[in-house]
């Protein structure tokens, strides 16, 4: 993984009503620090957030937490994932692949 420092992410409400959380990882999706992310990323959400369980969403909303290159690296296979976001990655990757994007780096 990348040793650059992360911006903090804001806290949301633990009381934060499902849809409004969908609706928050749905626009961390799409405004990433890079346009592979947001083009992958976007399109995962807009097919997977409304479908995935609260604790998937708890998973989701700590992987965007992370630095867009390391994603990025994690997704294209070029670096190991971390084992916490193993199954999202490999999800996210199979849906990229399924719907006709190109993964380099394998």
């Amino acid at each position: 993984m990348s040793e650059l420092p992360q911006i903090p992410q804001p806290i949301p409400p633990a009381d934060e009503p499902r849809e409004t959380q969908i609706k928050r990882l749905y626009m961390r999706s799409i405004r990433r620090g890079i346009k592979e992310m947001d083009v992958i990323l976007m399109d995962y959400a807009d097919s997977k957030l409304r479908e995935m369980t609260d604790g998937e969403l708890a998973t989701y909303d700590a992987l965007l937490a992370e630095n867009d290159h390391d994603l990025y690296q994690w997704i294209t296979g070029q670096v190991e994932t971390p084992p916490a976001f193993l199954d999202m990655i490999s999800e996210i990757s199979a849906h990229m692949l399924k719907d006709g994007g190109v993964l380099t780096g394998n």
